[in-house]
């Protein structure tokens, strides 16, 4: 899963010549919370609700509101803007990107090709759609939780069960736990699931959990 098939494209942009009020303005009406800024196709910044919070927020104790928006229509962006912007490759994965914010503390990451131009902008938002996408949490069916020795071939030999009893995968996910174990997590698009947790027990499956998703 990439970057570039989860990120916003064409993402609205603004130039370092905006007002602070032309950019209040423009988040309003898009309902948007961040805006790179860029030179060209270029990022040179990046403006989120919070940079133009502390923008106005040292001066509102001493200035009135008539003052005040009088000087953010003057204020223009590079003068406030986050100047060292973090971005992503649009090739780069999911887990990339993910990593990157969290390891930076960020909630969006601007996207760039691989000329270095502009191309989209991925936010928090999307990770979490994409984690659920991966998982298949929209989609109905069923949710089979296994433990199982973690060891080569697991997930194989479990899948020869879930084939015999007519069930369709459609997702895994693996978490590891203490021990030497593993927590297989099965998605199929079905509801019948009694004769497949049947054979599971049978076969010497531990089978820890089955929940039923519907829409």
């Amino acid at each position: 899963m990439f970057v570039r098939e989860n990120m916003t494209k064409d993402p609205v942009c603004i130039t370092p010549e905006s007002t602070i009020t032309q950019v209040v303005d423009l988040m309003s009406e898009k309902g948007l919370h961040r805006l790179p800024v860029v030179n060209g196709k270029r990022i040179v910044g990046l403006v989120t609700e919070g940079v133009i919070s502390s923008s106005g927020a040292s001066k509102a104790t001493s200035l009135s509101i008539y003052e005040l928006n009088y000087l953010l229509s003057k204020t223009t962006v590079d003068t406030v803007m986050i100047k060292n912007v973090i971005t992503i490759n649009e090739n780069a994965l999911m887990e990339d990107a993910a990593m990157m914010m969290l390891k930076n503390d960020i909630g969006c990451l601007p996207v760039v090709n691989d000329n270095g131009e502009i191309s989209g902008i991925l936010t928090q938002n999307d990770v979490f759609n994409a984690f659920l996408e991966i998982l298949g949490y929209r989609e109905e069916g069923s949710r089979i939780t296994i433990s199982v020795k973690d060891e080569l071939g697991a997930i194989g030999e479990i899948s020869k069960v879930f084939v015999r009893n007519d069930c369709n995968i459609t997702h895994i996910g693996v978490y590891k736990n203490e021990n030497g174990l593993a927590d297989i997590i099965f998605r199929i698009d079905s509801f019948d699931t009694d004769r497949l947790e049947d054979d599971l027990t049978k076969s010497g499956y531990a089978v820890t959990s089955i929940l039923h998703h519907k829409k």
